[in-house]
């Protein structure tokens, strides 16, 4: 089983792992995520209608409100956040969320994301030194 390590810079520690859930658009989790379920119903949103849930979920940057931080604490708290967060460039919304809510979060890839990663499964490991994203080619 082939397998690729992507590394980044790290920014919340923890382990996550999951199927990776890819957008090359940015994610608002206030109003653009359901804070009961972890669905997407952003309108038009390229990932409508899916789940953050027990997820890899990588994303660009974060937009909208700062309310999103608490978002992604309510997820934490319902069982229904990612398992971990990989941005290419984090903004303090995302970061703050994650530190409240514990989800492993890693920004600064080393490499280029593609959507060909999607729905393959993969483990963020995240602690003070490094970070890096785990990729398992099936």
């Amino acid at each position: 089983m082939p397998v690729e390590i992507i590394n980044g810079r790290p920014l919340v520690n923890g382990k996550g792992m999951g199927r990776i859930l890819f957008s090359e658009e940015p994610i608002s989790f206030y109003g653009g995520v359901d804070p009961l379920t972890g669905a997407i119903v952003e309108r038009g949103h390229p990932l409508e209608g899916k789940s953050v849930k027990d997820k890899i979920l990588i994303f660009p940057y974060g937009k909208g409100s700062t309310v999103g931080s608490y978002v992604l604490l309510r997820l934490s708290r319902r069982g229904a956040a990612p398992s971990g967060i990989v941005n290419i460039e984090s903004e303090p919304i995302i970061v703050v969320g994650c530190v409240l809510a514990s989800i492993p979060l890693m920004d600064r890839p080393e490499k280029s994301l593609r959507d060909d990663i999607n729905d393959k499964r993969a483990m963020l490991v995240v602690n003070k030194d490094s970070a890096f994203l785990k990729v398992i080619y099936e």
